[in-house]
């Protein structure tokens, strides 16, 4: 058991903290730095798993990247692509999916493109999701300028 971030050996106890807050193994310091991402950004624990879950497949992903506009819950930015963790997607109301469509708009003007995820999907399906990640990345960079 060792930190994804520093590779420190964790004890039982800063494992457990680590897998019982975020659902990834982490030493006490890098708990810390996490808690005030999440305090600042409401960032969902199931952003912080993809994240670590397409850092660990060879992916360069930035956590709570600011695109100067808001922050976003995950970026790929030599391929353009943002990627929204949803947790309340079940309530979508009509002026969420318009506030949804037009920050879509937005991104694709500025050459990015947005996925939502429902968090669901991370939580019950997360390879699967890791997967289709990695093939949008691929479809992605095969078909625009890298930056």
């Amino acid at each position: 058991m060792t930190c994804l971030e520093c590779k420190k050996e964790l004890s039982y106890i800063d494992h457990k903290n680590a897998i019982d807050a975020f659902g990834v193994e982490l030493c006490a310091k890098h708990q810390v730095r996490l808690n005030r991402l999440i305090i600042k950004n409401n960032t969902p624990k199931e952003a912080i798993q993809l994240y670590y879950g397409l850092k660990e497949r060879g992916l360069t992903p930035m956590l709570e990247w600011w695109d100067g506009k808001k922050s976003i819950d995950i970026a790929i930015s030599r391929v353009k692509l943002n990627i929204e963790i949803d947790t309340e997607y079940h309530m979508l109301t009509h002026e969420q999916a318009i506030n949804d469509l037009e920050e879509a708009m937005h991104s694709f003007k500025n050459g990015f493109t947005t996925i939502r995820i429902p968090n669901d999907l991370i939580k019950h399906h997360f390879t699967e999701t890791i997967n289709n990640i990695l093939g949008i990345v691929e479809g992605l960079n095969a078909n625009i300028k890298k930056i």
